[in-house]
């Protein structure tokens, strides 16, 4: 289908040949709000990340300088002919945010680096322990509290020349050698220097943060040295513009000429923005390094597993406690830097709040003259950026909320307002399905957000499912007509309503309401519950919730509403603890969860990937493909080759491919330019060695066997029961297009939950609870349909269904729903509707249900 247009306002792809894309044509008009849809698996995620964005990365690229392009690395050229009129392009993905304990949504938007230049520009000083605001102090001031403090005592006087920073210092200790200062105290250790020489051989690294004093004077303190003491705070002060330091035995006592409480003789160090900041040695917090809490481990200093310690990244979800840091009482900061203040909130108050409470605050903000003077231009970005997080939903977070507590859409979401913060225009912006995660309610502020990126001069691509979204977007393609081998066609494109009439489009039967998911002609009765008490875990209100089994249950609520949290941090943890209890030698304490032996087994199915390396495929994930080696392993002629099942795995020397190591590629690096991935020229991509592709069952070797769909395996594997049961639950969730052998790193977060799903629906017989985070992420109309099917399937075995769901197609056909809310963040927390769909639908403060309504 040739879709070209002969217009410089278009993007022109001709031959689009990548993953399952069958040399199509498609141009894409350029300021508007394009949606690319169709089925999971033909070809959506192909056209906008795989060429379009990749190819306006690599173009941006090799316009840059070669020694830029070395540490940028280069994308490799998609399989396509030609792109004609093609902009920059950024692409925003669901990928999680990451799960480092210090990335928050502070730090990821950039908005605590804002913050952190403004707590120190105007931020107002406190004592750290008095609380009294400390005023600039004069050199007498100091002088006198030294002679009272330490009377009788030797002191050094000292002047802090630096304070953890990094550099060789050599040009600096020269020039105070040449004044007369030869004395020095250097990372703890006293230097007397003799010639310039001296210093030369100290050689200090470059890259190491040091502590480097000047040593002025050593006094015994008294009333008569008082004109000494003032005379070296003086010199300390001129060397380091108002500081200087006094050395007492093994501890010393900063003073500044401008920060210091005279009642409690304590010193604020020169504020700077890394002082407000937990990831640096300055601001954090000494004892939890600026993490906000500390590993308590289940044994003494002695004890032979003392060494694991040392390493908590591996044994730390094993076998330590989270323990809220008692210093900082999980604020992350040192004592200096939750001293300072704006409108009587320190920086970690100000984060703690919601994204809403703290557009109010900055809106209602009221500086001196002098202060809103320098802060104006910082208070108006924080403001913009504030305004955009809570355009796009996110209005119940808070910027302490830690990264990996995130959910995918919500990530996206993050990433989202942290582009249109940047203003760009002429901008190709490509969006995987960013409304994953996000209530119907909180949709309609999303679609505004995406047109205010199209006004400002840029080209939307978004891959979506969403009806709403598609209505009011400018331009559709919608690709097809099914998945994998039978997709990567465009069948229609147009305005919404062409795409409605065009009878060759599948989304546009669904956006017309000719096709639709219908309402279930019964609904089920409970057979018991699980009841779950006191549920007061970040913002749930002390939450009681009963969760019926043997049922289709649906946890629904906006954004924010509680709902992730009342499951997956209440409910899950708890079930756990109350079956691995049911075990002799274990005794459980929770006596907030009743009901629990009324299930044998739980499964939670998320979204994270089945495998994080190429070698991992739907085939191994699932145990199929131990079946399949078997098979071949018993042959006639393997048997007389003497070969073994290790024999038909490319992770095994003895079968796979010498040259690629059963990779079915080899990588060339090439300097400056992208590394060549080329089809390995000894095995032709197959990824066994000659001898092992000899043998044959039905005329196909194993490398043919890894090529084929599940639709084909299954086909071809019908007469052996272990393989095909598992390839037709593969079918039966939507997932006939996948290889067997397709890379588990190409697969989408809904297709690595669909393969799970099969995983346990293969293993489980009845009296399972399944629990289920957003199943129908990436999932067009049409394979949510299948995925119902499926779900009421293992119900009707006598199974209970969980599922944390927005889509309303889902919610619709559960049998019981419990709603959150009302709103998301603080204003959230509390069940506002639970009962048959159609019941919720009749309650006016459910959200859920007033969007329920249309249905019945």
């Amino acid at each position: 289908m040739n879709v070209s247009k002969n217009n410089k306002n278009w993007i022109n792809i001709k031959g689009a040949r990548e993953h399952n894309l069958k040399n199509i044509d498609v141009a894409i008009p350029k300021d508007t709000l394009t949606v690319i849809t169709g089925p999971s698996g033909s070809g959506k995620s192909s056209l906008a990340l795989d060429i379009l964005f990749t190819e306006g990365k690599r173009r941006y690229m090799e316009s840059l300088s070669s020694y830029a392009r070395q540490f940028l690395g280069v994308a490799k050229k998609p399989d396509v002919d030609s792109i004609e009129g093609l902009c920059p392009s950024i692409a925003i993905e669901q990928k999680t945010v990451g799960h480092n304990p210090r990335s928050t949504v502070g730090t990821i938007t950039e908005l605590y680096d804002y913050l952190r230049v403004l707590y120190a520009r105007i931020g107002i000083i406190h004592c750290p322990r008095c609380h009294a605001k400390i005023q600039a102090e004069s050199p007498e001031h100091i002088t006198q509290m030294i002679v009272d403090s330490f009377a009788k005592q030797t002191v050094l006087l000292a002047a802090p020349l630096a304070h953890e920073k990094k550099g060789t210092f050599e040009k600096e200790l020269n020039d105070l050698f040449a004044k007369g200062y030869y004395r020095f105290l250097i990372d703890g250790k006293q230097y007397r220097f003799k010639s310039a020489d001296d210093i030369k051989q100290l050689k200090l690294k470059k890259t190491f943060k040091h502590a480097i004093d000047i040593l002025l004077d050593a006094i015994e303190i008294s009333k008569a040295e008082q004109a000494r003491v003032q005379e070296g705070i003086e010199k300390a002060f001129a060397l380091t513009k108002g500081l200087c330091k006094l050395i007492v035995g093994d501890q010393s006592h900063t003073y500044s000429s401008e920060r210091m409480c005279i009642t409690c003789a304590e010193s604020i160090p020169e504020l700077e923005p890394r002082c407000f900041s937990f990831n640096s040695p300055i601001g954090a917090c000494d004892d939890c390094h600026g993490i906000g809490f500390i590993h308590e481990w289940p044994w003494g200093k002695g004890d032979k597993d003392a060494w694991k310690e040392r390493y908590p990244d591996f044994f730390a979800d094993k076998y330590a406690k989270e323990i809220t840091c008692r210093s900082c009482m999980g604020k992350r900061l040192n004592k200096y830097a939750l001293a300072v203040t704006i409108g009587d909130k320190n920086i970690f108050d100000i984060c703690n709040i919601s994204i809403k409470e703290l557009l109010e605050f900055f809106q209602k903000l009221s500086l001196a003259s002098a202060q809103q003077e320098i802060a104006s231009g910082l208070i108006k970005e924080i403001t913009n950026r504030v305004t955009f997080l809570n355009d796009v939903g996110l209005s119940y977070l808070s910027l302490n909320r830690t990264a990996r507590t995130l959910s995918g859409g919500e990530g996206q979401r993050i990433r989202l307002a942290t582009q249109i913060g940047s203003a760009l225009s002429g901008v190709l912006y490509v969006l995987d399905e960013p409304s994953i995660g996000l209530h119907q309610r909180d949709n309609d502020r999303l679609i505004e957000t995406l047109k205010a990126l199209r006004d400002q001069g840029n080209t939307v691509v978004v891959v979506e499912h969403d009806i709403d979204t598609m209505k009011q977007s400018d331009y559709i393609i919608d690709m097809g007509p099914a998945a994998g081998v039978l997709g990567g066609q465009v069948t229609a494109f147009g305005k919404p309503t062409e795409i409605i009439k065009d009878s060759n489009s599948l989304s546009g039967a669904y956006l017309c309401g000719k096709k639709q998911i219908k309402l279930p002609d019964i609904t089920r009765k409970a057979s018991g519950h699980i009841t779950l008490k006191h549920a007061q875990k970040n913002n749930l209100k002390n939450v009681e919730a009963q969760f019926p089994l043997r049922v289709f249950c649906g946890i629904s609520g906006v954004s924010g509403s509680g709902k992730s949290t009342l499951v997956m941090q209440e409910l899950v943890p708890q079930l756990k603890r109350e079956l691995i209890s049911k075990h002799p030698n274990n005794t459980s304490n929770a006596s907030d969860l009743t009901g629990a032996e009324q299930i044998e087994n739980m499964v939670v199915i998320d979204q994270s990937p089945i495998g994080r390396t190429p070698r991992s495929n739907p085939a191994t994930y699932l145990g199929v493909f131990d079946s399949i080696r078997l098979l071949f392993a018993s042959l006639p002629e393997s048997k007389a080759r003497g070969y073994k099942v290790g024999r038909f795995s490319f992770n095994v020397p003895a079968g796979r491919c010498f040259e690629c190591n059963g990779d079915g590629q080899i990588k060339v690096t090439m300097h400056f330019l992208p590394e060549v991935t080329m089809i390995c020229k000894t095995c032709e991509g197959k990824r066994y060695n000659h001898e092992t592709l000899q043998i044959n069952y039905k005329e196909k070797n194993i490398a043919d066997i890894l090529q084929m769909t599940a639709y084909e395996a299954l086909q071809f594997f019908w007469a052996h029961p272990r393989i095909s049961k598992r390839l037709k639950l593969l079918c039966e969730v939507g997932l006939d297009y996948l290889k067997l052998g397709q890379p588990s790193t190409t697969l989408s977060g809904g297709e690595a939950q669909r393969i799970k799903l099969v995983n346990e629906l293969a293993k489980r017989g009845n009296n399972t609870l399944y629990i289920l985070d957003e199943p129908t992420t990436g999932l067009h109309n049409h394979d949510i349909a299948k995925l119902l099917q499926v779900l009421n399937k293992l119900v009707d075995k006598g199974n209970s269904m969980l599922v944390i769901e927005h889509n309303l197609d889902v919610l619709k056909t559960v049998d019981w729903l419990i709603d959150l809310g009302p709103e998301g963040g603080d204003e959230g927390g509390f069940i506002v509707a639970q009962g048959t769909p159609k019941e919720v639908s009749k309650i006016k403060k459910s959200h859920t249900g007033r969007y329920l309504r249309a249905f019945f």
